[in-house]
């Protein structure tokens, strides 16, 4: 029976792979040409086969050596992956977040997940509402963490993605077609008169107010029964419908840019890392979302 390989052995193996040269791999890890070479016939003996060749174009990979080289790259992968989990300071401590109802169910669960089972002594509070409540939460000191709609570029931040707002139809009950058009809007929203409602009438067209909402999930359920057409992020259209496009005499009712804000006054390690994951989450769907 063959000793096991020694890590330190692979180590020096995937150096001069990338390197193609004794001398160079011995100046990047310290150590003598000699040392080196010592190491590699060591690695030979164990495996018993020959893993590099020396000719003008450098030390080239035999097939022994070509077999080798993945098992040796995860091997090495798993001990860093390792020795850096291991010596990784726990975080704990709270950290708050708020993020849009549109993303509760979709973008953040996975990620505000893994960073539970991550990090399980950080207590995270996440506060589902609405841009201006999480907004006002910030600059109170309320939240640690907000994921925000800016409509009107006008919010500092880290943007996550763009997901425009426009005009949803069902498939099934083609209520676009009605006059005036039935829609479904929020209650009391600033953002609905100066942006949803204001699309409509600059484009000419009659509508009435069929549906009132406080939440994008009512707006959803309206569209999705046929009660109304309503406005929704194009990420977040239900089945069953569609969005509608300019073709259909609808322009896009914003460029809605998501971002992600900081607390002005206090950070930590735990929401440095929460942040890294929400951004990790909505890449993805950056991609999606790319016109």
């Amino acid at each position: 029976m063959r000793e096991p390989i020694e890590s330190d052995l692979l180590r020096t193996f995937l150096v001069i792979t990338e390197t193609s040269n004794f001398s160079a791999a011995a100046q990047r890890i310290g150590r003598t040409q000699s040392a080196v070479s010592a190491q590699i016939k060591r690695l030979e003996e164990t495996i018993g086969e020959a893993v590099f060749e020396r000719s003008a174009r450098g030390a080239v990979l035999t097939r022994a050596g070509n077999q080798l080289l993945p098992y040796a790259q995860r091997v090495i992968e798993l001990l860093n992956e390792a020795a850096a989990t291991i010596r990784t300071k726990p975080l704990d401590g709270p950290v708050r977040i708020g993020i849009p109802e549109e993303y509760s169910q979709t973008v953040l669960p996975a990620a505000l997940a893994a960073f539970a089972i991550r990090h399980p002594a950080v207590e995270v509070t996440v506060s589902c509402d609405y841009t201006a409540h999480n907004l006002t939460a910030l600059e109170k000191d309320e939240l640690d963490l907000a994921v925000v709609f800016d409509w009107s570029n006008q919010t500092k931040g880290e943007v996550l993605c763009i997901d425009p707002t426009v005009w949803v139809t069902s498939m099934v009950h083609r209520l676009h077609d009605a006059v005036p058009l039935p829609i479904a809007t929020y209650r009391n929203s600033t953002w609905a008169r100066d942006f949803a409602l204001r699309s409509l009438e600059q484009q000419g067209r009659a509508y009435r107010i069929a549906f009132i909402a406080d939440t994008s999930s009512g707006l959803k359920n309206a569209v999705s029964a046929g009660l109304a057409v309503t406005t929704l992020s194009r990420s977040n259209i239900p089945h069953g419908c569609r969005e509608l496009t300019s073709d259909d005499g609808f322009p896009p009712v914003d460029s809605s840019r998501v971002v992600l804000r900081r607390n002005p006054y206090h950070s930590s390690e735990a929401i440095r890392e929460l942040a890294d994951m929400v951004r990790e989450a909505f890449q993805p769907m950056s991609a999606l979302l790319q016109p």
